[in-house]
């Protein structure tokens, strides 16, 4: 796997390329852990709340790998794609990345998706 992880004092933890991706590149698969929905509301008081994507349009999955580190922006550079049955998250280069650049995805799951999340968000 040609990412890392670096420290960004603003931002906390950030999922570098340490090599160039082309677009339409994978860059990671990640396995998931489904959460069942009657039990998000004990995942809702855990320190991963922060860390997992919906799943199924009801459940909630913790990716594994660095799945669920990727940062989010409104301008992303990566993509995911769900794969429900196989239980698998794949990240995709969106565009071009160069290496020693950070990967990031946009949480409302749709690149071009500006809607807000449920945090704010810490520019560099």
């Amino acid at each position: 796997m040609d990412i890392y992880i670096t420290i960004d004092p603003t931002k906390g933890r950030c999922v570098m390329a340490s090599r160039a991706y082309i677009a339409g590149e994978v860059i990671e698969i990640c396995p998931v852990i489904v959460v069942p929905n009657e039990e998000l509301k004990h995942l809702d008081l855990t320190c991963l709340y922060d860390y997992y994507f919906n799943w199924n349009e009801k459940d909630a999955a913790i990716a594994l790998g660095y799945g669920s580190i990727y940062n989010h922006s409104t301008t992303p550079n990566a993509a995911y794609l769900t794969y429900y049955d196989e239980k698998l998250i794949h990240i995709i280069a969106y565009k071009h990345i160069n290496a020693n650049t950070e990967i990031l995805i946009n949480y409302n799951h749709d690149v071009a998706n500006t809607q807000p999340v449920w945090f704010q968000l810490k520019n560099k």
